[in-house]
């Protein structure tokens, strides 16, 4: 199939490979000039994907990549890959999709098929997307098939994790599946875009409401001089009924933090309840000033005390800073006066500030999200504040 995507972040740029692999042409498009000269001269920016994967689909003479629309107009197919994020407000932000999809209507080819894989709440695939594309004035078919990336993950990735696909109309859902199905080992399909949409915002709320939890667990256990991570493991022991999830500094990354929102935005429209995710949103933002007053303990007061926060990523072994919890902490330490520097061997450089060395130059060590290879005992005697648990 020709096939262009649009988008070549973590989500775009791991489906353009591995549909290039499957045997598909493949015009890629992202309006970020750099990225795409970085792509085009055989270099990664994800960790999920090496210059050699890279090199090695350019080489086939099946992938190339532009910033110009107009490398869709002979596709056959259209996957739309943007980030979806949320305003100042914490209110979904469509700004970037709706921008790629007017851009796809201006240059979309006759009957093709457009698939979008940027998270969206429940009813946005049919109106808002669909009312965009008729403008064209040409046929198309419309299906939804949310992305399901975890950046860093070495078992899962694009070819061996279910995929979800639904159409609009029977034959969408069909093209749609027929495409996923030669480089996707599950492709799973439903009744309508609408439960679809539902699953993927399901999916990372149940994990946000979990996680919140444990971290309330993490501050009970704190208070108990309990290793919270001791405690989850022995529940884990359970072989029914019981999950491990884990606390931290809070959720990050392009799906926790963001798609819980997408699915309170939708419940407000229609009249429906919420009231776990908006009690997880809060626990989840409180953070940041939970670990200031723990620090506050340790130190008895943050003023003039230097303070290193190690692993500013959202996770660790990525270099992914996408709604990153550790950028609250630091604003909140900063607020009480403290002189705070991070360490993040992947990330480098952020917010206008370098990595600075571990050392044991420091009243207070956060570890927050390290990075395998991390040398913590560089810190020598410094104390130690683990998010993650521990006591």
């Amino acid at each position: 199939m020709k096939v262009s995507i649009v988008g070549q972040g973590y989500v775009g740029l791991p489906l353009a490979i591995a549909a290039t692999n499957a045997g598909h042409e493949v015009s890629a498009v992202d309006l970020d000039s750099t990225v795409v000269e970085q792509i085009n001269s055989g270099k990664s920016r994800i960790e999920d994907i090496s210059d050699l994967s890279i090199r090695n689909a350019l080489g086939t003479n099946r992938y190339k990549v532009s910033s110009s629309f107009t490398l869709i107009n002979e596709a056959d197919l259209v996957v739309v890959c943007v980030p979806t994020p949320l305003t100042r407000n914490h209110e979904p932000d469509y700004s970037y999709l709706e921008s790629a999809v007017t851009s796809i209507s201006q240059n979309l080819n006759e009957g093709a098929l457009v698939i979008i894989e940027s998270t969206v709440s429940p009813g946005v695939t049919r109106s808002l997307v669909a009312n965009i594309l008729n403008k064209s004035g040409k046929r198309f078919e419309l299906a939804y098939s949310p992305e399901r990336i975890d950046p860093g993950n070495k078992k899962w990735t694009v070819t061996n994790t279910p995929k979800l696909v639904a159409g609009i109309t029977d034959s969408s859902t069909q093209r749609a599946l027929d495409f996923y199905k030669t480089f996707v080992d599950q492709v799973i399909t439903a009744t309508s875009v609408e439960v679809i949409e539902t699953a993927k915002l399901l999916e990372n709320s149940f994990r946000l409401i979990n996680i919140s939890f444990m971290n309330e667990i993490a501050e009970f256990c704190w208070k108990m001089k309990l290793d919270v991570r001791e405690v989850i493991e022995a529940a884990a022991t359970k072989p029914y009924g019981f999950m491990p999830f884990y606390p931290g500094v809070g959720v990050g990354g392009h799906c926790i933090p963001v798609d819980p929102s997408y699915l309170s935005a939708k419940a407000k429209e229609i009249g429906a309840s919420t009231s776990f995710i908006d009690l997880a949103n809060k626990i989840n933002l409180s953070l940041s000033s939970y670990f200031t007053v723990v620090a506050t303990e340790l130190l008895g007061s943050l003023k003039g005390k230097k303070i290193i926060v190690v692993g500013v990523a959202y996770k660790p072994d990525v270099s992914d800073v996408r709604e990153a919890p550790s950028l609250d902490l630091i604003k909140a330490l900063r607020n009480e006066g403290a002189d705070v520097s991070w360490h993040d061997q992947l990330v480098k450089e952020w917010m206008g500030e370098k990595s600075s060395r571990l050392s044991a130059d420091y009243d207070l060590a956060i570890i927050a999200n390290p990075h395998t290879g991390t040398d913590l005992t560089q810190l020598g005697a410094v104390r130690i504040l683990d998010t993650r648990g521990g006591y």
